[in-house]
């Protein structure tokens, strides 16, 4: 079974940067897509950026600019470099990965780490 797990989630003033990895194992293959998604008390689910096997990103509009998504394949890592932080950027932030180079299908997901931006 793939299992994802995620670090790098903390508490930082607005402004400030933080680094999350997702680490996946039990892979036999590398994946077609991973992507970051985050989740805020009281909203849904929101795809905050992706990746596909290719390289080629997308990014929601609320992150353009700041964050960052990049992946290590030799090391099965996922990261997401997030800069210039805002409060609004405060949530639960989980990787997934599809197995398949369609990055609106994940079927595996990480337990996720928290991400706390204070103004």
């Amino acid at each position: 079974q793939v299992q994802l797990v995620e670090s790098g989630g903390g508490s930082v003033q607005a402004g400030g940067s933080l680094r999350l990895s997702c680490t996946a194992s039990r892979m036999t293959y590398s994946p077609g897509c991973m992507g970051w998604f985050r989740q805020a008390p009281g909203k849904e689910r929101e795809k905050v950026a992706t990746i596909n096997r290719s390289g080629s990103t997308t990014y929601a509009d609320s992150v353009k600019g700041r964050f960052t998504i990049s992946r290590d394949s030799a090391k099965n890592t996922l990261y997401l470099e997030m800069s210039s932080l805002k409060p609004e950027d405060t949530g639960m932030y989980s990787c997934a990965a599809s197995l398949i180079p369609v990055c609106n299908a994940f079927g595996y997901w990480g337990q996720g780490t928290q991400v706390t931006v204070s103004s």
